[in-house]
């Protein structure tokens, strides 16, 4: 799944909002990929119309994600017909996986942690941007220049892929390791990510799904399209911290059951209602 450029956007209902291209990976993952990985234009144009996209940007996102070689049409008759690559499926996959299992209940932690020191040319603002946002993925904070952590340990080897497709493998070094006496953890985690930030989030996406009540399979459909387009944005913005290092009354607990509770009770009648749009006409 795409993520977003920055570890945070700045307007409330920014959290709500999402481009053509992006709600179309979303139904591609949610829906076509269970289901075979093939789907109709037309489909995919009345749902995206559905979620207040415009036929012609639904068209350009279709058109930009084949570009990418995530999906390949097939003429038959007058339609088109979708199917997912080799490589769509992957990135779909890896997104499902990356979104449901960041929605799991808490893990145990072991009291490690993951440090890794990168060092970055001055001049290369692009590509500490793009380091940035991509060890923001993988659950990795800064604590200063150069210097990441966290207490996932079992992230190191996504790390290390980052690292070598940046071409900055060549002086990095990772450690593991346990807190010593100097400092407090709490205060290591108050520096490498803004908890009041992603709290904040947390409360927004709180208040716009506690307003949804699908009446009909078609709304449920909907509302399941958004409530997962609006959580896939926390895998880049929440780092997944253990239990004993979160503020008392962390949101993000409340706001993963929510998730969890009502993507269970709206999947069977969004589903009745995908399979009512794309069947055979």
């Amino acid at each position: 799944m795409e993520v977003a450029d920055g570890p945070f956007l700045t307007r409330r209902q920014e959290l709500g909002a999402a481009s053509a291209r992006s709600l179309l990976l979303t139904v591609l993952g949610e829906f076509v990929l269970p289901a075979g990985g093939q789907v109709w234009t037309s489909s995919l144009i009345e749902l995206l119309g559905d979620l207040d996209v415009a036929e012609k940007a639904a068209r350009q996102a279709i058109m930009r994600t084949a570009d990418n070689g995530w999906i390949v049409g097939s003429r038959i008759g007058r339609e088109t017909r979708w199917s997912l690559t080799e490589e769509g499926v992957r990135l779909l996959r890896e997104g499902r996986d990356r979104i449901y299992g960041f929605a799991a209940e808490d893990q145990s932690w072991d009291g490690r942690w993951l440090v890794l020191t990168v060092g970055v040319p001055e001049n290369s603002r692009s590509l500490r941007q793009r380091l940035r946002t991509q060890l923001g993925w993988a659950g990795l904070g800064a604590t200063s220049a150069g210097v990441w952590v966290t207490p996932r340990v079992d992230r190191e080897p996504e790390a290390r892929r980052v690292l070598e497709a940046l071409g900055f493998s060549d002086g990095a070094w990772s450690f593991i390791a346990t807190a010593g006496q100097i400092g407090s953890e709490r205060s290591l985690v108050r520096s490498a990510w803004d908890l009041d930030q992603i709290e904040a989030r947390y409360e927004e996406f709180l208040d716009l799904v506690g307003t949804r009540r699908p009446r009909t399979d078609r709304q449920a459909l909907v509302a399941q399209i958004r409530l997962v387009q609006a959580w896939r944005r926390f895998p880049l913005l929440d780092p997944a911290l253990p239990r004993e290092l979160l503020p008392p009354g962390w949101s993000g607990n409340r706001a993963a059951r929510v998730f969890r509770e009502r993507h269970a009770v709206w999947a069977p009648r969004a589903e009745a209602a995908w399979h009512e749009l794309t069947r055979p006409v």
